[in-house]
């Protein structure tokens, strides 16, 4: 596995200097071959789910992996169109977040770049590898890519799809490489001299067990404990309809609702509004406190304990309780909180923007459902995954979280030492902002475009050749 994260490594300073164009170009790839091949991977995606289907009727996977499973149909389309989005995207590399005249003639440029190599595991989900390998394309990442064994048959038919396609712009053939097998994913996961980054997606114990044995950062989240506050200002039918959709529309998310904080003064009224709601709902389960409990129906609510508030439940049951304030709203779920996405339903301002401002989550929401946390519908084209880290990315990770950046200055002949010495020889720091230089294109001593994309361009074909941009390891190369 060395061997490979090295050549991840060097795949990955070769696609850190590819123009736009080439790499818009490899998605428009992705997505002609895709929708060719549409009918052999939507087949091999009902093999897998056929097989994991009787997997869950004999214990043997869960249901909410199983649901994760499905490629075909909407899903199919919604890849597509997360890829087209990705493609309308601005170049995430390249951008000038700081331009500071240092000195006369000395000038200093903050430039995002790259962060590198990066390793993704994943648990079912096989659009998860699409939209992860177009991010990490645009981005200019290089990728390794390890799949949860219940998609193996949809992974590869994916896989095959984007390796004819991007053959077409003869990127380095380790640029995005398949992993199979924990034992390759334990020893990849002790070569933090050549990845850089490791995000898994998948259930708690995935997330878990990778932190755990990692030498190298991970970003991501362990769980998805997300709770909605109906306050007591809260318009009543909007927190059904917010609550509702948080819940139901698709319970297997990490950004569905799991526990449901009500206003005592609104209980009576909400509580059965909220049950006639969700009374379509056959699988609807409550547990709840002693206040709530009279209020939801008999035959579908027990009494919740302190354990159900620190679940992820991934179905249709949920936790409910009181609270006093939305001071108590707020200390309930920064104590057993996630840190992933939270709401509040509320009229007023005042509480809405102090639920907002102490929340110590990643997303917050103010009258809108928890489902919303996800890169697509932030208009990130996808997402790798959500993290709940105190790093550079936080909350659904899109093009901005896969760059990091480098500075860049340029002198002409400059030391330190001219800036030493006598007060009358030496050099003055100016540092004064440099306006009008928003990408690397704009810096006034770099080389003319044409010039640069010249270069690049047979830089790139005297150190690749013909290759393939995918290798899936343990197969021959294309």
């Amino acid at each position: 596995m060395e061997d490979v994260a090295k050549r991840a490594r060097a795949a990955a300073q070769v696609l850190g200097g590819v123009s736009l164009e080439v790499k818009n170009k490899a998605l428009e790839a992705f997505k002609r071959h895709l929708v060719a091949r549409r009918a052999a991977i939507e087949e091999a995606n009902a093999l897998d789910m056929a097989a994991a289907e009787a997997a869950v009727k004999d214990g043997k996977l869960s249901s909410s992996l199983f649901k994760r499973l499905d490629v075909s149909g909407a899903k199919f389309d919604s890849l597509l169109a997360g890829i087209d989005d990705i493609i309308k995207l601005p170049d995430p590399v390249g951008q000038i977040t700081y331009a500071n005249k240092v000195s006369e003639g000395l000038n200093l440029y903050r430039m995002t770049c790259p962060i590198g190599v990066l390793l993704i595991i994943y648990e079912a989900r096989p659009d998860a590898g699409v939209q992860i390998a177009a991010l990490a394309m645009k981005s200019g990442n290089a990728l390794l890519l390890k799949g949860g064994k219940e998609a193996q048959k949809s992974n590869e038919a994916l896989i095959s799809a984007m390796a004819a396609a991007l053959s077409e712009v003869g990127l380095p053939a380790d640029c995005i490489q398949g992993v199979d097998g924990r034992t390759a994913v334990a020893e990849l996961l002790s070569q933090d001299k050549y990845i850089d980054l490791v995000i898994p997606r998948g259930s708690n114990e995935l997330v878990k067990s990778i932190k755990d044995a990692s030498r190298i950062p991970v970003l991501g989240h362990a769980d998805g404990i997300c709770a909605v506050y109906v306050d007591e200002h809260a318009d009543l039918a909007k927190a059904v309809k917010v609550c509702v959709d948080s819940k139901t529309q698709y319970c297997a998310a990490c950004n569905s609702m799991e526990t449901l904080l009500v206003h005592p003064k609104v209980v009576k009224a909400f509580l059965p509004m909220l049950a006639e709601g969700l009374a379509s709902k056959e699988e609807v389960h409550f547990k709840a406190d002693s206040i709530c409990l009279p209020h939801l129906p008999a035959d579908k609510t027990e009494p919740v304990v302190e354990a159900d508030f620190f679940t992820e439940f991934l179905c249709h049951t949920m936790a409910v309780k009181t609270a006093e304030s939305v001071d108590a709203a707020i200390a309930h779920i920064n104590e057993h909180s996630s840190g992933h996405t939270e709401s509040i339903v509320t009229e007023d301002k005042v509480v809405a923007d102090t639920f907002l401002r102490r929340i110590d989550s990643a997303n917050v929401y103010h009258n809108a459902s928890t489902r919303f946390a996800d890169g697509f519908r932030y208009g990130f084209g996808a997402e790798v995954g959500i993290s709940t880290n105190r790093i550079h990315a936080r909350g659904p990770v899109g093009l901005e979280g896969l760059v990091i950046y480098k500075y860049r200055m340029y002198g002409d002949g400059h030391t330190v030492a001219d800036f030493c010495g006598p007060e009358e020889k030496r050099r003055k720091f100016v540092h004064s902002r440099i306006e009008g230089v928003n990408r690397v294109e704009d810096i006034p001593e770099v080389a003319d475009e044409a010039a640069t994309s010249k270069l690049a361009s047979l830089s790139l074909k005297s150190r690749l050749g013909t290759l393939s941009c995918f290798q899936f390891l343990g197969q021959p190369r294309a």
